[in-house]
């Protein structure tokens, strides 16, 4: 399997990625979300597994209702609230990428602790780049993970 491009610098990926993005609150709207998606599956869509190699190539339209498929069912059943709010699209009407949560792993997921947690799944129609490389640990984490071995 080919790897992705190492390079992060000037990704369009990041750059939208560190953009602003709106939380998605209610199931309904993650359907319809869902339904955009499905609807522009021929779009080349990305599907990266967040801690996993950066795909090189887009999926199919069958590979993505699938996923959607799983995504939700796994959402709904693990995210044990009435409402979604584990997933951020850049643009509801016209998305170009989806930030997806994992339910068992929020921390603070907008950043309000000072600890940056990744989503666990993103969709994009922009090619991946390794997040956990480029985007490397706060100064904090880092202490306290050289402390851990340091006794």
């Amino acid at each position: 399997m080919t790897q992705a491009p190492a390079s992060t610098s000037g990704s369009e990926f990041l750059r939208r990625f560190e953009g602003g993005s709106t939380g998605i609150l209610h199931w309904s709207a993650l359907d319809e979300l869902f339904d955009r998606l499905r609807a522009r599956a021929d779009a080349s869509w990305y599907v990266y597994a967040v801690g996993e190699t950066p795909p090189v190539a887009p999926v199919d339209a069958a590979h993505l209702d699938h996923f959607l498929t799983e995504i939700g069912r796994l959402l709904r059943a693990e995210h044990e609230h009435d409402y979604c709010g584990v997933v951020y699209v850049d643009s509801p009407e016209r998305p170009r990428l989806v930030k997806i949560f994992d339910p068992n792993n929020l921390g603070s997921s907008c950043g309000s602790s000072g600890l940056r947690v990744l989503p666990g799944w993103v969709l994009s129609l922009d090619p991946p780049v390794n997040l956990q490389n480029a985007m490397p640990q706060t100064g904090s984490r880092k202490r306290w993970w050289q402390q851990v071995f340091s006794r």
